[in-house]
């Protein structure tokens, strides 16, 4: 008998069960059933270089009625974080489960830089396309290679960089109404609201309200712009702000075309909806930091079967759970892969041979999005290597309870620069006043940091005083570093032989 043919007889077989049932639980089972049998679909919105610049997280200036509205539908959680506050290394661990020190991808793709996965690991795409799932990219894609993390489709036209995020709606409709009736997974991804990278900042066309077709532009006054302690206050800052606002906004039109699209389509109520920034917004002082604004980020969760709406959950969840997450809604197990040539550092799988099953470094969230406060759920970690090929500064971080260790393995080195941070006119301006201070950090403090930084996350936001060096914290320091060495081990990280050697 062949698969479907049982699958066939099998629900035969519970159809007559269920008619000698009572009615009510006839019906229960019933919707149980239908429940189950429901089309599982994904849609994954991941937007550039985006901190909490969101009204639902409590901004005053900000314009983002999608954003507000995705949260009033779902989870918004506070303490969920990325592991390396870069944009390429970001998004594999995004779309493998697994930390970059483990899959090769240290830094950027693109370019000179030219950071890749191993071809031995399953990506999220794949697996889901082994279970039957049509998957489709649209925007910044930023991984490589194309084949370990292949989609279907790519439906980039009119996307204008990644910027016309209405556009690129527009074309995720027409794909999600296609007539196929396998469930789907679409990888979502905005190249707003990161700066253009030349000497305009943010502007990319802001002025012209007709660049953008379908993009109504939202403008901003520098005056008005509230900067946050970790940027000082100049007028260099406030103007990129403004423009940075400008492009969150225009995500945010996006994001809404893209749920209108969802309802239109019948596919509101089956369709899990996760939306959240790839690292820190693109300022000295986040992005590329292992600070919390570069790393404590927005991640909004709107499933289908959520008991509670508008909800807040204050997990410590991380980048690495979002593929297991989503594979758990999925309920899809990935098939045994071939394990690694034996003997043979190459990262390429083996032909034939023995097989091992798929595992992640980080864990499913799903039975948890509707509390608030969730149990063994208190306890991440985070590592960052390179950003640019040139910027090697690799950190590790552990985050348990309110302490944070950050471990600064290169901490001989200056603390190097992203190319379009440093010719920021925020980082410009730093360089032109001078500036002691950033923002409430001394400057020296910024580029030269010590070997090892421990922080009271709930009496210290800003991560201003050190505990490190302070004798009745030695003991805390040592139980976080002992948990962070293991956890190097564990997940396969070069870096910790540096614990030894140096």
């Amino acid at each position: 008998m062949t698969k479907p043919e049982a699958r066939m007889a099998a629900l035969g077989i519970a159809c007559a069960l269920f008619a000698c049932l009572p009615t009510a639980a006839a019906e229960g089972r019933d919707d149980e059933r239908e429940a189950a049998n429901s089309p599982r679909n994904v849609v994954l919105f991941v937007v550039d270089d985006q901190g909490f610049q969101a009204g639902c997280y409590g901004d005053k200036v900000a314009k983002t009625p999608a954003i507000d509205r995705l949260a009033a539908e779902g989870v918004r959680f506070t303490r969920a974080h990325c592991t390396t506050a870069s944009c390429s290394a970001s998004r594999s661990v995004l779309l493998t489960g697994l930390q970059n020190h483990a899959t090769g991808h240290y830094g950027h793709a693109h370019g000179y830089n030219h950071f890749s996965t191993y071809e031995s690991v399953q990506t999220l795409p794949v697996m889901l396309a082994e279970a039957g799932y049509r998957t489709c990219s649209i925007g910044k894609y930023h991984v490589a290679p194309e084949y370990v993390y292949h989609f279907e489709t790519y439906r980039n036209q009119g996307a204008q960089g990644n910027r016309n995020a209405v556009r690129m709606a527009q074309n995720a409709r027409e794909w999600i109404a296609e007539d196929d009736e396998r469930p789907f997974f679409l990888y979502f991804c905005t190249s707003d609201p990161h700066r253009g990278g030349g000497p305009d900042g943010f502007a990319n066309h802001n002025d012209d309200p007709t660049y953008y077709p379908g993009v109504k532009p939202v403008r901003y006054d520098p005056e008005e712009m509230g900067v946050p302690p970790w940027l000082p206050d100049l007028p260099e800052v406030r103007h990129e702000l403004a423009e940075y606002y400008q492009a969150i906004s225009r995500l945010d039109q996006g994001l809404g075309v893209l749920l209108d699209a969802l309802e239109e389509t019948g596919h509101a109520d089956d369709t899990l909806v996760i939306f959240l920034s790839d690292n820190g917004p693109p300022f000295p002082g986040a992005k590329t930091n292992l600070y919390q604004p570069g790393m404590n980020l927005p991640l909004i969760v709107r499933r289908p079967d959520q008991k509670q709406r508008g909800t807040t959950n204050d997990a410590l969840v991380s980048w690495a759970d979002i593929a297991p997450t989503i594979l758990d809604y999925c309920g899809v197990t990935p098939q045994p892969v071939p394990a690694i040539r034996p003997q043979e550092n190459t990262g390429r799988r083996a032909e034939g041979g023995p097989k091992r099953p798929v595992t992640f470094h980080g864990r499913s969230f799903l039975s948890v999005v509707d509390e608030e406060h969730p149990q063994g759920w208190d306890e991440s970690y985070a590592s960052h290597t390179f950003h640019e090929i040139t910027m090697y500064y690799p950190m590790r971080v552990v985050t348990s309870g309110n302490l944070k260790y950050i471990f600064n393995i290169a901490h001989q080195l200056p603390y190097p620069f992203a190319s379009d941070l440093y010719r920021s006119p925020t980082w410009q301006a730093t360089l032109k006043e001078p500036l002691s201070v950033y923002g409430r950090r001394p400057v020296s403090q910024y580029l030269h940091r010590p070997r090892h930084e421990l922080y009271d996350l709930e009496a210290d936001p800003d991560e201003l005083n050190n505990l490190a060096d302070k004798p009745e914290y030695q003991d805390r320091l040592k139980e976080l570093q002992d948990k962070l060495k293991s956890w190097q081990k564990r997940t396969g990280d070069p870096w910790v032989l540096k614990w030894e050697y140096e």
